[in-house]
């Protein structure tokens, strides 16, 4: 229930305080390299592309765009949330600091190797797949 508190009663009880509290600072940058962040868009992106030059087709032009706005979609919203305000003094990694420091991940730290590799396992997977498949489809 709510109950009506006069306001010489809340000034007694309030807290009055000169200065006001500070902002939690919050780091969206997600402690990636820029060149990670890209080269796992350029492999999604290089897919797209294998699968429509295989098999170019004229009813293929518009899922392919949906796709291709998808993976921008998919990608670009995070790298502008990143920029978001308020503005923060974090900096995304440059690959020199995440080869020498590695990356924190919930299970422990990781070399930048290691990371790399989970990183990019799925979307170089996914490249290879698209070439097989084109590959496939030449010769079939």
């Amino acid at each position: 229930m709510s109950k009506r508190i006069l306001r010489e009663e809340l000034l007694v009880r309030a807290e009055v305080r000169d200065t006001p509290k500070t902002a939690h600072e919050v780091d969206r940058t997600f402690e990636v390299p820029k060149g990670l962040y890209g080269a796992t868009v350029a492999c999604y992106l290089g897919f797209l592309a294998i699968m429509a030059v295989g098999f170019t087709s004229p009813g293929l032009i518009i899922p392919m765009a949906i796709f291709t706005f998808f993976i921008a979609a998919g990608f670009g919203v995070p790298a502008i949330w990143t920029r978001l305000a308020p503005a923060t003094k974090s900096k995304p990694m440059t690959l020199g600091q995440f080869s020498n420091r590695g990356i924190m991940t919930a299970t422990g730290r990781l070399k930048a190797r290691d990371a790399t590799v989970q990183m990019l396992i799925l979307p170089t997977l996914i490249v290879c797949w698209a070439i097989i498949v084109v590959t496939i489809a030449a010769l079939v």
